[in-house]
């Protein structure tokens, strides 16, 4: 039980697309990841997920619209919609989300993470 220094956090590692978690509470993880370029197209069968930007912005692209979420803001993906995340500079995000959910959510590829590391 401590407190957890983002940018501490965020030092640690340099892959974009590559969650780790940094906490666990009521079945949910707390993820960080860094974004740059754009991820693949996919949804989530059974989970939310929340994108909150602590540096940068990135475009959430659905099929209808784009949403830009800025510095400081948070978007929430409900279960059972297509999305994918674009970033077109580095973008470091927080997430919150079931700990059963993969990345890259009903498609597997090469960008899929099933084993997070810690931090």
């Amino acid at each position: 039980m401590g407190k957890v220094n983002l940018e501490q956090k965020f030092s640690l590692f340099s892959e974009h697309w590559s969650p780790k978690i940094v906490g666990e509470l009521n079945g949910q993880q707390v993820k960080l990841a860094k974004l740059k370029g754009e991820f693949v197209w996919h949804q989530h069968e059974h989970e939310d997920e929340l994108f909150f930007v602590v540096k940068g912005s990135f475009n959430m692209e659905f099929r209808d619209r784009t949403v830009v979420v800025n510095e400081n803001e948070f978007l929430i993906v409900p279960k059972g919609v297509e999305h994918r995340p674009v970033a077109l500079e580095e973008v470091h995000i927080m997430l919150f989300e079931p700990a059963s959910t993969l990345n890259t959510g009903d498609q597997v590829n090469a960008m899929t993470k099933k084993d997070l590391d810690r931090l």
